[in-house]
């Protein structure tokens, strides 16, 4: 199966590099990798009313899109559940 090309905006990378702890950090790093090869795994569900998906790991939330047409999986935000959807 080829894989997806992962795009971060960087909205999303600044979330990573604030302060996420290191434990949930390379967790949640683990998890945008996976994406290349399963976009969509289980647990993950689709946003309503949006071409979006989210994947949880632990307290935090990875907001993604799907483009299969051009196999790109783009990550848009990332942060505690809490404050995700805001």
């Amino acid at each position: 199966m080829e894989s997806y090309k992962i795009l971060i905006k960087k909205s999303a990378a600044d979330e990573l590099a604030g302060g996420i702890p290191r434990k949930d950090l390379e967790r949640i790093v683990r998890r945008i990798r996976d994406l290349g090869r399963d976009p969509r795994p289980s647990g993950c569900r689709k946003l309503s009313g949006q071409d979006r998906y989210r994947l949880r790991q632990g307290d935090y939330r990875i907001v993604y899109a799907v483009d299969d047409s051009r196999r790109i999986v783009e990550v848009f935000k990332i942060g505690n559940r809490r404050e995700v959807y805001r």
